[in-house]
């Protein structure tokens, strides 16, 4: 079974979706399958507030402008898509809740999405939308502030990959995802531990060292077990650190095309988010799937 069937994009007809669509569908082309363009339609008062916050509220033919946005995702980069299959779908609601109820519904492998951060500071900056899908999306979710220049359509490439475990019990989900995607495209993986700096010293107080020498050499130990049960080699990179951040040093330092990380699975209303992820998509040097 191919590990991606149909990868979901939605649409805002923004430059940056337009980038993020781009690379959609070279990874469409790559995996020949099906692309899904999504636009969620806000109602102009529902950005703001409900109906209900007016006593009357403003004139507005519904149906028109309905019309009107379906011609714009008709025709949203149609002439670049139009040797993929591609179906364009219209819906009515909260953005995040449909695109995840729409990825869910449909089967989706994979959402294509670009963060709200741009210029010098986006990579401390994460739109609310891509926040939830995050959050909520069951799927993994493709992102990052990175996707403004998609790959070629014909021969998208990833020649790095790290795969950032926290090896916890769904640690081996996440590298199987990042195996894959990598056999792929014929990628190198290589795997990051991030061990929080507090658990080494606290408030200047440092801890025996050979506490940090036994987290570093169990951490090693689990990942290798990780390793042998999926038949995978790859680098093991043990950072110490602000865990966002040693990511990212660690995606520098193999050059990576490209991040896979775990968010883990639902748990009410707690959702399924690692307290990570969102500082791991904010900061990375590359894109980034959270798995």
């Amino acid at each position: 079974m191919a590990l991606i069937s149909r990868i979901l994009v939605p649409v805002v007809f923004s430059e940056r979706c337009q980038d993020a669509t781009r690379y959609a569908a070279a990874l469409a082309c790559r995996f020949h399958c099906d692309l899904a363009l999504l636009h969620v339609f806000v109602q102009p008062w529902a950005a703001y507030s409900s109906p209900e916050g007016y006593a009357t509220p403003p004139p507005y033919d519904l149906e028109s402008t309905l019309g009107q946005v379906q011609d714009e995702l008709n025709g949203f980069l149609a002439d670049e898509l139009r040797t993929l299959s591609v179906q364009r779908f219209l819906t009515e609601g909260d953005p995040a809740r449909g695109i995840a109820q729409y990825a869910c519904s449909k089967g989706c492998d994979l959402i294509v999405m670009p963060t709200h951060g741009y210029g010098p500071f986006r990579r401390f900056l994460l739109g609310s939308v891509t926040a939830k899908v995050l959050h909520d999306a069951a799927c993994p979710v493709f992102t990052g502030p990175h996707l403004e220049h998609p790959p070629a359509l014909e021969s998208p490439r990833f020649h790095k990959i790290l795969c950032a475990l926290d090896l916890c019990p769904e640690s081996r989900g996440v590298l199987e995802w990042a195996s894959q995607f990598a056999v792929e495209f014929g990628s190198e993986i290589s795997i990051v531990h991030a061990i929080p700096a507090s658990t080494t010293h606290l408030e200047g107080i440092y801890f025996d060292p050979q506490w940090r020498m036994d987290m570093v050499a169990n951490a090693r130990h689990q990942i290798a077990s990780l390793q042998a049960g999926l038949k995978l080699k790859g680098e093991i990179l043990i950072e110490v650190g602000d865990v966002p951040g040693a990511v990212r040093s660690a995606a520098e330092a193999v050059g990576a095309d490209l991040v896979v990380v775990g968010r883990g699975r639902a748990h009410g209303m707690l959702g399924r988010l690692r307290a990570n992820t969102y500082g791991i998509v904010r900061e990375s040097c590359c894109p980034v799937v959270a798995v």
